[in-house]
């Protein structure tokens, strides 16, 4: 990059919210014609960064050169001037407009007097032709695939003669062909001389797409690598500040005790035909499987929000009979649902509320609530989880994905379960959530917690499991233990492709 000159400069960045800095002193240089990937866990101030950037916040302190010249932007309006388009990773379109409607949104043509909607129309053709869209510029935007919708978007930034195009995990909501897709038009801007600047958790992006990738870490810059350079153990040893084989920190020291759960022959009729399992105490178990193979409609019937035809469940070796979730948090199992923002978050409610809704009922007295007692469970949830918010009052709907699911795991750590079930734990959030969760995990482990994890993420399952159950329609299709847990024996007994599980486990 030497041989070019920066087309943008973020010099010495800091942004403040109250008293807690989400930027410090973070400096990034962009240049034309390259796709340059920012990196780094959620809440390490990437969409804040590129916020400022595209004027929808000031920065507390610090200053943008574009062309080599300082550039005050103090809104939208100033960034769209400067060339600078953000694209968010929700689609920002007005959906009963047509395409061309969208792209003139605000600047409309007109000829005497009249909105001039055929020149429109002719002018954003050009620009869809341009891109390859099999979509006409007279089309509802409501009638468009999310892709095709991030291509009017794109289009709209090429219409307004934008130079820096920002992406905001674009590919999130993408099939692999539409992705494919994507990847193409953005190697064809960059080509075409663009600068674009790619936010994305997804390594094999990373690899697919930059010339240049820069990481933050706790809202400070940490460092960037160059195509030829990259490494996934040094991308992530530069997001969390450890190497990548220190990710899983399983401790398989933890001394095991008695059986907490046992299921015999546990069905519903449907989803699940018949599973056996058990848990103990201090033991971190794997389910494991394909999709659709019985796994969270299993954990559902232990968890009571799911009736069950046939089997019994143990509970310390006692047979309970759950009628409802209440039930199970009463007798001391917790539950992280597999979809957190339809099935686990009150997201239109504060943090504090969210950690502490599972132990409203034990801490009230006489219907009135202990107060001082609930401040001290979700303090000391957001300090040991490190969930990043300035106070506890903050709306959890509006954190990233790893900080909500802090919270939410941070809502059954409170009711200290003799058993804990986690479905899809790490679904949706970075590696240092994930880094951070897996030590919670290991903690309660040690504390004497049975842990049943179910997960679709191999590494995952192998990194932290004790020992590992693997479901196949609907069945319990064999166990694995020690050095017999790999990837390549839990696929096979998840495939059919192995005879029993005692020739494995």
């Amino acid at each position: 990059m030497s041989e070019k000159k920066p087309i943008l400069q973020m010099r010495n960045i800091a942004k403040r919210f109250g008293q807690f800095y989400a930027l410090k002193d973070v400096s990034l240089s962009i240049y034309p014609g390259e796709i340059h990937a920012l990196m780094g866990e959620n809440g390490a101030g990437k969409s804040t960064l590129m916020k400022i950037l595209a004027g929808a916040y000031t920065a507390t302190s610090g200053e943008i050169v574009l062309d080599g010249q300082p550039y005050s932007i103090n809104g939208p309006k100033d960034a769209l001037r400067a060339g600078i388009t953000l694209i968010y990773q929700e689609i920002n379109l007005a959906p009963n407009l047509t395409v061309a409607e969208n792209i003139f949104l605000g600047s409309e043509l007109t000829r005497n007097g009249m909105v001039n909607r055929r020149q429109m129309e002719e002018e954003t053709q050009q620009v869809l032709n341009r891109l390859a869209a099999r979509f006409k510029a007279n089309a509802t935007v409501s009638s468009l695939t999310i892709a095709e919708q991030q291509q009017v978007e794109i289009a709209r930034a090429l219409h307004r003669n934008s130079r820096v195009l920002v992406m905001d995990e674009p590919t999130a909501a993408l099939s692999s062909r539409e992705t494919d897709r994507l990847f193409a038009l953005v190697k064809q801007l960059r080509d075409e001389g663009m600068a674009i600047i790619y936010i994305s958790h997804r390594m094999a992006e990373i690899y697919e797409l930059s010339d240049r990738v820069s990481v933050l870490r706790d809202g400070q810059y940490i460092g960037s690598l160059m195509r030829d350079n990259l490494s996934s153990s040094e991308l992530v040893r530069m997001m969390v500040g450890r190497p990548l084989n220190d990710l899983f920190n399983k401790d398989r020291t933890i001394e095991k005790g008695q059986t907490v759960l046992e299921c015999q022959h546990l069905g519903d009729g449907n989803k699940v035909l018949e599973a056996s399992l058990m848990v103990r105490a201090g033991e971190i178990v794997g389910l494991s499987g394909l999709v659709g193979a019985g796994r969270s409609e299993l954990a559902q019937l232990i968890f009571g929000a799911r009736p069950r035809t046939r089997g019994e469940l143990l509970l310390r070796g006692n047979v309970v009979q759950f009628s409802s979730p209440r039930d199970a948090i009463d007798a001391g199992i917790g539950m992280l649902t597999e979809n957190r923002k339809e099935q686990g978050l009150f997201l239109e409610m504060a943090v504090h509320d969210n950690i502490v809704m599972a132990t409203i009922e034990r801490d009230s007295h006489f219907h009135v609530l202990d107060e001082g007692r609930n401040r001290a469970i979700s303090s000391t949830a957001i300090k040991s989880l490190n969930i990043r918010v300035p106070h506890s009052q903050v709306t959890v709907g509006g954190l990233s994905g790893g900080n909500q699911q802090k919270c939410l795991i941070s809502r059954w750590t409170a009711i200290h379960p003799s058993l804990l079930i986690l479905d899809e734990p790490t679904r949706g959030v970075d590696v240092g959530a994930k880094s951070e969760i897996y030590r919670m995990m290991t903690d309660m482990a040690r504390k004497g917690v049975a842990i049943l994890m179910i997960s679709s993420e191999l590494p995952e399952i192998v990194g932290m499991s004790d020992r590992v159950y693997v479901m196949r329609a609907g069945e319990i299709a064999g166990e694995l233990a020690d050095e017999a847990i790999t990837q390549e024996n839990i696929m096979a007994l998840a495939t059919g492709a192995t005879q029993s599980a005692s020739q494995v486990a």
